[in-house]
């Protein structure tokens, strides 16, 4: 099935743009579209300047019409599949599960299967769709790479229940976080609030305006010079919420292939350069794990707390970085 209400878009082109190469222009015009979709229909020739199809190099001049066409998108759908869960906890009305890195939570556009929602639909028929039937049962989401402890709906009393609890503040979501370089505070809590990165469409970013609030505690728990363990909690749960702060004040999650600055180590401790860089190619992903979760079960009342210990990969990681600097 596809999507057949793809509308054209018609753009003119300022003297702001002028000079910018087409793909970026439509990037930028198009801020719900791919990049690879787009790159996939400049090839197909549905994008146009001034009535002639043009290579996503072309540079655009002032005056110019662009015209776009996009190519009909297939309508996502979630469908069962047999792939295996980390089930922590179980009964009639939730599921916590220890999600792997590297599994997304829901279908998306770039990610159509191979989720947890298709694994839950497998395992658990008489899941409810409840508002959304690409997220049936879920309650939060965690990044692709960030591994741990999530919360699952088994039918809508317990989503209402627990979708409250978590805008109420009461769902407590700790994490544990390796970030570069040294806190200048053991503890803190970093505020600002979390947008759309105003020229990365993939990224989100602290922003003046059009964000929403966002509200990280941390507390480092160990120091190994270049960079430390932390434990996080959430008191908002905003998209890319730890990676975006920790970044924004200068202390980005190790090995976060999108908002990570491994230059950053090269200020940090000079003479442990070639160790710190060596930490960073064994961090495949962002060190980042939903390490417990607290609750009150939507049925019973009962007050519940979920620990999942640090996966292998970053276990790994942590003991490295204990041996270097003994």
């Amino acid at each position: 099935m596809t999507d057949s209400t793809q509308p054209t878009f018609e753009f003119s082109v300022t003297e702001e743009d002028a000079g910018m190469r087409l793909d970026a222009f439509l990037v930028q015009k198009c801020p719900d579209i791919s990049r690879t979709k787009i790159q996939s229909d400049l090839g197909e020739g549905l994008i146009q300047v001034q009535g002639r199809q043009r290579p996503k190099g072309f540079r655009l001049k002032v005056g110019w019409q662009v015209t776009f066409s996009p190519s009909p998108v297939k309508a996502l759908e979630a469908i069962a599949q047999d792939l295996p869960l980390n089930i922590v906890y179980h009964d009639e009305d939730i599921l916590i599960l220890n999600k792997a890195a590297g599994m997304v939570v829901h279908p998306a556009v770039g990610h159509p299967n191979g989720t947890v929602v298709n694994a839950l639909l497998f395992h658990f028929k008489d899941l409810t769709a409840g508002d959304n039937p690409l997220r049936p049962g879920i309650v939060h989401r965690l990044d692709r790479d960030t591994s741990g402890l999530m919360a699952v709906a088994l039918n809508d009393k317990a989503h209402n229940a627990l979708a409250e609890q978590l805008r109420e503040r009461v769902m407590g979501r700790r994490y544990q976080a390796l970030s570069w370089g040294q806190w200048n505070e053991s503890e803190g809590t970093l505020k600002g609030d979390i947008g759309r990165h105003p020229r990365n469409r993939i990224r989100m970013a602290v922003v003046e305006t059009n964000g929403r609030s966002a509200v990280t505690h941390y507390e480092v728990t160990e120091d190994f010079g270049f960079a430390q363990l932390c434990h996080v909690k959430l008191e908002t749960g905003r998209t890319h919420q730890i990676r975006v702060h920790f970044t924004h004040f200068h202390h980005p999650v190790l090995g976060d292939p999108t908002y990570g600055d491994d230059r950053r180590v090269l200020g940090v401790h000079p003479l442990d350069r070639v160790r710190a860089q060596a930490m960073v190619k064994n961090s495949t992903r962002q060190m980042l794990h939903a390490w417990k979760l607290d609750l009150v079960h939507p049925v019973t009342g009962e007050e519940m707390t979920f620990e999942a210990e640090l996966p292998a990969d970053m276990a790994r990681v942590l003991e490295g970085l204990r041996k270097e600097t003994s």
